[in-house]
């Protein structure tokens, strides 16, 4: 796991990662199994006080991070010293896992959920045989699925900024973790912010949630917007002239000739899995992967 000092990057340069991990999560869970994390890990739950023992401490949250995670059968033993990164675990067949944390959270005890809630989710990833190639975007994917199955707003916790010093946990920019924190509030109808300590979290947290937001305002949805909507009729005359010819790249929908007529296709707001529906005007469909009903336009 990383730590960043300054200076910390903003805005959303891993977001076609943090979206491909979030479809990930859905296909490996299942729509029950995720349902099963609706509840994220509360602050009593991962509170380290200065004053309690650094071992026992650890140990404590660790085992609550794993209880949270569906790890009934896996044992954390935490231990610290001196490092580069922030924490890493060591993976092996179990059921004891070692956890070692950087030396400076002995001094930084508020943080030490965060830095395990990451590297239990690196247990949780080997165990479901779930993975992304290359070494960051496999971080990426564990950013993602730490904050999107509960325990991940700890990590958005520990990003702290003033005009001297700064500090993020993990690969994530703010601004992501605010986003993946805004998917999984749609999805579980749950307020995170309340849990912030951070002065600088709950912009961040904002920030992202905005960009969620305009996830399920893109077209063919009809919550999309007249500018979107004009574009989106001059794109698919274009395509009905020319036997569905793709619109530009960087669009949110492209079109497609099926056998029964045009389709358009687009991501689910909430999965991010393509989604191809026939151009016949209003359409209701329904995501076969998060069971997602969507009100089109098409």
């Amino acid at each position: 796991m990383g730590v960043a000092s300054s200076p910390v990057v903003h805005g959303y340069p891993h977001l076609a990662t943090v979206r491909a991990a979030i479809t990930a999560l859905h296909r490996r869970l299942s729509y029950d199994g995720l349902h099963g994390y609706a509840t994220s890990v509360l602050p009593a739950d991962v509170a380290f006080a200065d004053h309690d023992d650094l071992h026992l401490g650890a140990q404590r949250v660790a085992r609550a991070l794993v209880q949270h995670l569906h790890l009934p059968d896996a044992r954390m033993i935490v231990g610290f010293r001196e490092m580069q990164h922030a924490a890493s675990v060591e993976l092996a067949a179990g059921p004891e896992y070692f956890i070692e944390l950087n030396d400076r959270f002995r001094r930084h005890r508020r943080d030490i959920g965060a830095a395990l809630a990451h590297e239990i989710t690196h247990v949780l990833l080997h165990r479901l045989d779930l993975s992304f190639p290359g070494t960051r975007d496999n971080e990426i994917l564990t950013d993602t699925v730490t904050t999107y199955l509960g325990a991940g707003w700890l990590l958005l916790d520990a990003f702290r900024e003033d005009a001297v010093t700064s500090q993020k946990l993990g690969y994530l920019t703010p601004e992501e973790f605010g986003y993946v924190l805004a998917k999984r509030a749609e999805l579980f109808g749950e307020d995170p912010s309340p849990w912030f300590t951070s002065p600088q979290a709950y912009p961040a947290y904002t920030a992202g949630a905005d960009l969620a937001r305009r996830d399920g305002q893109h077209p063919p949805l009809t919550a999309a917007g007249w500018s979107g909507r004009r574009r989106y009729a001059k794109d698919r005359r274009h395509a009905q002239e020319h036997g569905g010819t793709r619109v530009d790249p960087g669009s949110p929908y492209s079109f497609e000739p099926g056998p029964d007529g045009l389709r358009v296709r687009f991501a689910c707001p909430t999965c991010h899995q393509r989604i191809r529906v026939p151009v016949r005007g209003r359409v209701r469909a329904r995501c076969g992967l998060c069971r997602t009903v969507l009100e089109c336009d098409t």
